[in-house]
């Protein structure tokens, strides 16, 4: 497990990410190559034909990537007590100018048992410590989290997720790697934010659209609101607790965002 060579799989197939994703088939069920190929690239994979793409392929590379992330798994599996699940780092999608514009051409994509990190070769080493972070903490929450299944996690769950995540980069990093998100809006509009839009909503599962809506602040709810209230939660939380991101990883969501009456 760990960090998978896919350096060694992209020399060879990155002109055809069919055939690297039928390397991937034992890890989704009774899923085709083409639909996890489809569900990666909704999640900021690298499309074929891609500019640059081996030039990115070739500065991650030369950065070692692969290597320090194997250090940093390493160091985050002994700091969190995390699982060892496999990683998989592919370029990203550079024709997706919110992905761009937004997060610096970087992705992640978590799940239970497994990890996959899209980068660009406008991503610095330390931003890559810091998306991995991220997204391993998804990881370690999942693994803590008590339903069997993913697909049970509310909105709710869902934005102390990325809180806590994101509050995993400040610990580790300070400001200077966190996501642009963390300053969209002031103290004041996401606590309006939280008990006019999102507590309402906290109950949606993950399979409806409205949880996605609010979660990404797609259709006409601001801009990245699910994140930014997941965060600004968390952190309320721990600063009235003096939590580590350690700590935090089982407490249930409910608890964490202060709400007593469910």
């Amino acid at each position: 497990m760990g960090i998978i060579r896919t350096d060694k799989w992209l020399t060879h197939l990155y002109d055809q990410p069919l055939k690297m994703c039928d390397r991937l088939r034992s890890q989704f069920s009774h899923a085709s190559s083409s639909d996890i190929y489809t569900h990666l690239l909704q999640h900021g994979m690298y499309q074929i034909p891609l500019k640059d793409g081996r030039k990115t392929i070739d500065l991650l590379k030369q950065q070692n990537s692969w290597e320090i992330l194997q250090k940093e798994l390493k160091q985050l599996q002994q700091k969190w007590n995390g699982p060892d699940v496999p990683v998989y780092i592919f370029p990203s999608d550079t024709t997706n100018h919110s992905l761009q514009k937004d997060h610096n051409g970087k992705s992640g994509l978590a799940f239970k048992d497994k990890l996959f990190l899209f980068f660009s070769e406008e991503n610095a080493i330390e931003e890559i410590k810091a998306l991995f972070t991220h997204e391993y903490n998804h990881v370690c929450r999942l693994n803590a989290f008590p339903s069997p299944n993913e697909e049970d996690i509310t909105l709710l769950d869902a934005i102390i997720m990325e809180g806590l995540a994101e509050h995993a980069v400040y610990e580790r990093f300070g400001n200077k790697f966190m996501a642009d998100w963390t300053t969209y809006y002031s103290e004041k509009d996401l606590q309006k934010i939280w008990h006019r839009l999102i507590y309402p909503n906290r109950k949606a599962p993950k399979f409806i659209q409205k949880h996605r809506d609010i979660l990404y602040g797609f259709r006409f709810y601001p801009k990245m609101i699910g994140y930014c209230v997941g965060y600004y939660l968390v952190q309320k939380y721990t600063t009235t607790h003096n939590a580590t991101s350690k700590d935090l990883l089982s407490i249930p969501s409910n608890e964490i965002a202060g709400i007593t009456d469910d």
